[in-house]
């Protein structure tokens, strides 16, 4: 089969150009020529992975199309099962992103331990020798004489030989570490360019789809973050998984960005030992300091994480600005929102903090995104400025409007049912959360407005 031509892509304006130029002709971009495959003559792709698209297409009615369960396997992670939407699903393609070191691999390693003792499995590593990942098996213990056989370990960088190996082993579970790594012949590029990422995911993608195995993708990110490569990448994949946490600490934390099986934004927890990875099954616990004694400027707080209640510690440090233009620093929460919230504060609850550094952390490096940390942050602010500390055994939640108003959360009873579980004897949290059934040995506090919540402390 003759080889595929190759062109040149620019990714701002669409132009094509029969070679590489540092400069798009058209809409003048600078290196925004990208390598593409050339479509064949005759209309029809002669790529292979492309097999399996051919006939006519036809509209069914919805309520003709054939509904089944989707079969899902046990990872040996309750954690992981539970960011995954209950296990994972025969078919899907996941791909997990992180920091190096993080824990990627040691995580796959040890839940492709786990699923081969039901499942026939391959581990495919373009950034590892077999000895380097067999070491790494041996060092945290995973190998055993029932799993010998079916763990099956490869080192190669071509899809194609890849695939050509997937077709002989038929595994029903493959991770690739990582897809930077791979590439296609059919392209000229150097492996972990955007053209060679897009076309390498797209054939194991459609491998993954017509075969039924569940593949596993392994992403580097950018220095800000995100997964490196073409955004197209997380369009193609099923599900997109993000392992955050700092390499000095032991806690891990993994959040589903994107699922089509299952909810997004749950969240599961980690902590590295010298054993690997291992659950927790309480995260509140190691996002809660307990101090010893009373202290201002921080107050516990109820967030959610897709269907968990997580209890988190906000801490705030108000301190006299000897500067012009105050400083407004906050680390998990969003900075915009703290200037917003700091001109109600001073608007409807008369206390200002214009002439005030304000900083403010989240404990545990935990990032919370909702609204419901409006109330806790600045109650914690006040606390700081007044150096007068809060209960210990009080947890506050709830959005604050611009005018004032104290707004409802979503799940408010599960909240408060959190707290009282980890001890907590008093609640201050929008009088539409309240719940009908009084919690035993737990006072709930309900306000409308900031001048009430701050009246109630």
């Amino acid at each position: 089969m003759a080889k595929d031509k190759t062109l040149y892509t620019c990714s701002e304006c669409g132009a094509q150009a029969p070679k590489w130029a540092g400069r798009c002709a058209d809409c003048g971009g600078w290196n925004t020529l990208v390598e593409t495959i050339a479509p064949a003559a005759d209309g029809a792709r002669r790529n292979p992975r492309f097999n399996g698209y051919a006939g006519e297409s036809a509209a069914q009615s919805i309520a003709m199309v054939e509904s089944s369960v989707e079969q899902r396997f046990p990872s040996g992670f309750a954690e992981l099962d539970r960011v995954l939407g209950g296990g994972v699903v025969q078919g899907s393609v996941i791909l997990i992103g992180g920091d190096p070191g993080i824990g990627k691999s040691t995580l796959l390693l040890q839940a492709m331990v786990s699923l081969a003792g039901s499942l026939t499995t391959l581990y495919v590593t373009g950034e590892e020798s077999l000895q380097q990942v067999s070491l790494r098996a041996r060092r945290l213990g995973l190998v055993s004489d029932k799993l010998a056989d079916r763990l099956r370990l490869l080192t190669e960088t071509q899809v194609e030989r890849i695939i050509a190996v997937a077709q002989q082993e038929r595994p029903q579970v493959i991770v690739v570490d990582s897809i930077q790594t791979i590439y296609t012949e059919m392209l000229q590029s150097a492996p972990g360019g955007v053209a060679q990422v897009r076309e390498s995911a797209a054939q194991l993608v459609r491998f993954a789809k017509q075969t039924g195995t569940a593949l596993f993708l392994v992403g580097h990110v950018t220095k800000e973050g995100s997964l490196a490569g073409p955004r197209v990448l997380e369009h193609m994949v099923d599900t997109v998984l993000y392992f955050e946490g700092d390499t000095g600490s032991q806690f891990r934390v993994i959040r589903a960005i994107k699922n089509r099986f299952g909810a997004v934004n749950e969240l599961g927890v980690f902590a590295m030992t010298e054993k690997g990875l291992r659950e927790v099954t309480n995260p509140s616990a190691i996002f809660l300091s307990r101090h010893q004694e009373e202290v201002p400027g921080s107050v516990i707080m109820v967030t959610r994480e897709g269907t968990r209640p997580l209890l988190v510690e906000v801490q705030a440090l108000v301190a006299e600005s000897h500067s012009p233009n105050p400083r407004r620093v906050t680390v998990g929460l969003d900075q915009n929102r703290l200037a917003m919230l700091l001109a109600v504060l001073h608007r409807h609850g008369g206390i200002a903090m214009y002439d005030q550094d304000v900083f403010v952390n989240v404990v545990g490096g935990v990032r919370v995104t909702e609204t419901a940390a409006d109330l806790p942050l600045l109650l914690a602010a006040l606390s700081s400025l007044r150096n007068r500390p809060l209960p210990s055994d009080l947890v506050v939640f709830g959005e604050v409007g611009l005018a004032g108003e104290i707004r409802p959360v979503q799940s408010g009873p599960d909240r408060l049912r959190e707290a009282a579980k980890h001890g907590f004897k008093r609640a201050i949290v929008p009088k539409a959360n309240v719940p009908k059934q009084a919690i035993k040995d737990f006072e709930v506090i309900g306000v409308q407005r900031l001048a009430e919540a701050i009246d109630s402390l």
